[in-house]
């Protein structure tokens, strides 16, 4: 490994042995005992997944309406008569 390699690798495992280190003490010096934060973490994952079902609803039926109007804007465009041309202009 090259000399800038083990720089970035020292790097890494400084942040990442931070990062340990500092939700260690996080937990170790919470205002709520064990029970609790578990408690409120478990409420937050739940109204997060209730309303990322929401947003994927309403984005899908978006989607859907997005396709079914360009399908039918693709269908009148493609059953024009073949008559009604645009006029090609000689010079």
């Amino acid at each position: 490994m090259s000399d800038q390699g083990k720089q970035v690798a020292k790097v890494a495992a400084l942040v990442a042995g931070g990062a340990v280190i500092g939700a260690g003490l996080g937990l170790l010096l919470a205002p709520q005992s064990g029970p609790e934060t578990r408690r409120d973490i478990s409420r937050y994952t739940k109204n997060t997944q209730l309303q990322a079902t929401r947003w994927s609803g309403a984005i899908q039926s978006g989607v859907k309406s997005g396709v079914k109007e360009a399908m039918e804007r693709g269908r009148a465009v493609y059953n024009l008569p073949r008559e009604a041309k645009l006029p090609v202009e000689t010079v």
